[in-house]
């Protein structure tokens, strides 16, 4: 966090909640009429977007007003649990093919040019 965002936040954020993952949910204090109060998030380790729960995803972005509740919504049999965002990481997905793959394939040309009999 840089000293701007713990400022702005120590002079304007008020708390709303938190997460399961530590992060921080504030908006502004102030209300002006005919603006929306400005929403933000202060994460706990690696500043990563992708670490937002899609119940808080939801409040950030001005979806719901209501905060979620203090453990979370419920959770749907077919949610799958975070996982960190591996892209520019060695464990980043390279599907077959790929200039980056370590498999030491050749990437296939997308088309085979027409040569005249």
């Amino acid at each position: 966090m840089t000293f701007g965002t713990w400022l702005f936040t120590k002079m304007r954020g008020e708390l709303v909640g938190t997460d399961d993952q530590g992060n921080r949910y504030y908006q502004d204090k102030r209300v002006l009429p005919g603006r929306r109060r400005k929403r933000w998030v202060i994460y706990r380790g690696e500043p990563e977007a992708s670490r937002v729960p899609p119940d808080w995803h939801g409040w950030l972005h001005h979806t719901t007003n209501a905060p979620p509740p203090a453990n979370g919504l419920p959770r749907r049999p077919w949610q799958k649990e975070h996982e960190r965002n591996l892209t520019g990481t060695g464990l980043a997905y390279r599907p077959p093919g790929s200039s980056l793959s370590t498999a030491g394939e050749k990437p296939k040309p997308a088309y085979e040019a027409w040569r005249p009999g």
